[in-house]
């Protein structure tokens, strides 16, 4: 077992399941400060770690809190998380100051801060846990080419060695080039059970994946032999929204197509052009992104868990 970082604080749980070699999933705490509102959101991160166990591993929601990374974080504590305000969002350029304001006392007082998908990763590895699920990946925005908008997800994928079950990028992106990117990052991205790649809410997103796999134990035997190898980085594993769940790619593009061009039309930019399109499909769906969100979420919680138990030799 890779030994715990000195600014890692584990839950009583995760410091027993890491000691005993148990499978152990890490997870983001963005979608519970970010994400959606109290109390949705606390019972959604609820749900998830539920699921986890459910599926024979033991949740670690990550988060930063009085200049330390916690890893897992009692029901008090989450629902505490749920209803702050001021919260950091938390990546790789955002991480080491909000810690830093904590561990030093500084007159800026310390930082509550939520991690995205890049922080959740290097929390995870620094903590010794090797498998973490969340919603979707961030990518390349449509109009990187010009913004130069692309997101920390995919570089920290091609450095830090944890598999991140996620529904694929998140569909308002330029998935194509998302897809590029990450074959020029040496990032292995495997579809669970299917050939196509997903598209968050979309089960395909109409491009192939690179590679396809179908159980849990090769899922996990391809990241061992990556550390094996000495490479660095981890692998993304695109598991699709159950069909239940979906809304399909014909149904959805021509509604994401009208959001960007209200963003464009408001002057929508940077860090806000995801908020605002998130909120233009929940309105346009009549809330089914958010009910298909929290399904894709349910759905990788279970997948990752079956990883992370093949991982740890117990399934």
């Amino acid at each position: 077992m890779k030994p715990m970082h000195d600014l890692v604080t584990p839950s009583p749980e995760v410091a027993a399941a890491l000691a005993d070699g148990a499978p152990v999933v890490a997870l983001e705490s963005t979608i519970i400060t970010h994400g959606m509102p109290y109390p949705q959101n606390l019972e959604t991160a609820l749900a998830v770690e539920a699921e986890v166990r459910a599926a024979g591993a033991v949740p670690a929601t990550m988060a930063v809190t009085g200049g330390r990374i916690r890893a897992g974080l009692p029901d008090a504590e989450l629902e505490a998380l749920a209803r702050a305000e001021g919260v950091w969002k938390l990546s790789r350029a955002d991480l080491a100051p909000a810690l830093a304001r904590g561990s030093n006392g500084g007159s800026t007082g310390t930082v509550t801060g939520a991690t995205t998908v890049a922080a959740t990763m290097i929390c995870a590895h620094l903590a010794g846990i090797a498998t973490f699920a969340t919603g979707g990946i961030g990518g390349v925005h449509r109009g990187a080419e010009d913004s130069f908008d692309i997101s920390a997800d995919l570089r920290e994928l091609s450095e830090t060695p944890v598999t991140v079950v996620a529904a694929g990028a998140k569909a308002i992106l330029d998935l194509p080039k998302t897809l590029e990117v990450l074959e020029t990052l040496g990032v292995p991205v495997i579809a669970f059970g299917q050939d196509a790649f997903p598209a968050f809410w979309s089960r395909d997103s109409g491009l192939a994946a690179p590679l396809r796999m179908d159980d849990p134990a090769e899922i996990a035997a391809a990241q061992a032999m990556r550390v094996r190898l000495g490479l660095p980085g981890g692998q993304l594993v695109a598991n699709p929204v159950p069909a239940a769940d979906e809304i399909p790619r014909d149904e959805l593009a021509p509604l994401i197509a009208a959001a960007l061009d209200a963003a464009d039309r408001a002057g929508i930019a940077g860090k806000a052009v995801t908020p605002f399109l998130l909120q233009h499909l929940f309105d346009a769906t009549g809330g089914r992104t958010l009910r298909t969100n929290i399904a894709l979420v349910l759905n990788n919680a279970r997948l990752a868990a079956r990883i992370a138990r093949a991982a740890a030799g117990d399934l």
